[in-house]
């Protein structure tokens, strides 16, 4: 099972600060496009990825520091790593 956890923004600037806290606080993330089959009708296409293992240090840290994000959705299956692989 590949779960993702994908943290939705508004805009892009709450995104890039969440990013920030979440790497002080030490929780590992990256960014990456919102899948489209979670982000509805947001116009801002910024997510970050957070592995099922870091979820809920990430959930933690953003009610301790009141950041601002739009939700926190789940997805499987999102990332294929052969996918650029031809030959």
């Amino acid at each position: 099972m590949n779960l993702r956890y994908y943290i939705l923004f508004a805009n892009y600037e709450q995104g890039l600060a969440l990013r920030d806290i979440l790497l002080q606080d030490g929780i590992p993330n990256r960014i990456a496009p919102a899948p489209r089959a979670i982000q509805g009708d947001l116009s801002c296409g910024m997510s970050l990825l957070v592995e099922p293992e870091y979820i809920e240090q990430a959930r933690r840290s953003i009610e301790e520091h009141h950041a601002a994000y739009h939700r926190i959705a789940s997805l499987e299956g999102q990332i294929r790593p052969n996918r650029d692989r031809y030959c």
